[in-house]
């Protein structure tokens, strides 16, 4: 099957678009399948070879998303089309479709192939944070998107639920899968503890971008209790902003590979603070780690924690809650124990090859019934 994968992101970004157009990339290539990626062009300077990629990558002229310059954005170009042209593309998948992804789209249209988009961004949660406003406009956006493709791929049941309920057809559920191998407990490094809380402290730990959506500022009141650090890991524009509201924290910066799983397995909790992920793969990525969860009762997480058993599930946007969460485990290390071993034999199956044939059984369902179109 030759697939074009259109991505908004690509690595070198770290985001959980690039990770899943990558994961998606790698797992077509194992399974014999000939992928070939479009995405945005890196910004000046950056090695987009430093991460050698599974298959030939096509980029796009972008520009930097003012206000958010790690964000890329496409320029129009004669590149995609061409791309889809001379590889030959039996389908399309179009990875969080918004800018290169509509163009996309609209290219796969003109060429009558068969289109799967992946829902990945709450747009209309990013449209009520940045500008306070233009949440219905981001739902008629993404409506008039994902109802040209042929099938609509939702992260979670929450998303499924939303996409559905503003008239968006052909949605079906697939979720994401997590490295076990690389993500596990025996990468906890007692060295590397000493040095993020020297004096003993409960580690606390976000992994994540530091972007308003986030809410970070929610781990305020968790500075505060007595025997805690908290751990701040990733790169955005609140950085300088969270400094100040998180006194006593530690921010490592962007950190990836088997550096991040070695902080992962090196914490005692994990807090998620963002109400609008669509998924949410560090908390998987925590799980994996044998770490316990804290995170909203909103999007994604409400897939992925089993409350009680795996970690906590508080109500969005309560500072108080996630306070009070974090200081009921602090005190009980057999609980945190307990979710921890649960969280990671929850994941154990989650693997990217079985999310991977998941996704191409998606392909060949959206391929035979063109088929089946086509003959009638």
């Amino acid at each position: 099957m030759r697939v074009v994968i259109v991505t908004e992101s690509f690595p070198p970004d770290v985001n959980g678009v690039a990770h899943c157009a990558l994961q998606t990339a790698r797992h077509l290539v194992d399974r014999g399948h000939l992928p070939l990626v479009v995405a945005p062009a890196t910004a000046p300077g950056t090695k987009a070879d430093a991460l050698e990629a599974p298959c030939p990558v096509v980029r796009v002229p972008s520009l930097p998303l003012p206000g958010y310059p790690q964000v890329r954005v496409a320029l129009p170009s004669r590149r995609l089309a061409a791309a889809l042209t001379e590889h030959r593309a039996d389908v399309v998948h179009l990875a969080s479709p918004f800018v290169l992804g509509v163009r996309g789209m609209a290219a796969a249209a003109r060429l009558g192939i068969p289109a799967v988009a992946v829902y990945q961004t709450d747009l209309a949660g990013y449209a009520r944070t940045y500008m306070g406003a233009g949440e219905a406009a981001a739902w008629r956006r993404i409506r008039s998107v994902h109802s040209a493709a042929d099938r609509t791929l939702a992260p979670s049941s929450a998303a499924l639920n939303d996409l559905e309920a503003h008239g968006v057809p052909r949605v079906r559920l697939w979720q994401r899968g997590v490295d076990t191998v690389r993500f596990r407990p025996d990468h906890r490094n007692e060295a590397l503890r000493r040095e993020l809380a020297p004096n003993g402290e409960l580690i606390v730990g976000y992994v994540g971008r530091l972007a308003p959506e986030k809410q970070i500022e929610l781990l305020a009141g968790v500075c505060g209790l007595d025997g805690v650090r908290v751990v701040v890991v990733g790169d955005g524009p609140s950085h300088v902003q969270l400094t100040d509201a998180l006194p006593g924290a530690v921010f490592l910066g962007r950190r990836t590979g088997d550096d991040l799983a070695r902080i992962f397995a090196s914490l005692d909790l994990f807090v998620h603070t963002g109400p609008f992920e669509t998924f949410c793969q560090t908390v998987q990525e925590a799980m994996a780690s044998g770490v316990p969860v804290v995170a909203p009762a909103a999007g994604g997480p409400l897939d992925l924690v089993d409350h009680g058993r795996t970690g906590l599930l508080v109500p969005p946007r309560d500072a108080d809650a996630v306070r009070d969460a974090v200081r009921t485990l602090a005190a009980d290390p057999g609980l945190r124990a307990a979710y921890g071993a649960a969280g990671r034999a929850t994941v154990e199956g989650r693997t990217w090859a079985a999310i991977g044939d998941q996704l191409i059984a998606h392909y060949e369902d959206v391929l035979a019934a063109r088929r089946t179109a086509v003959a009638a």
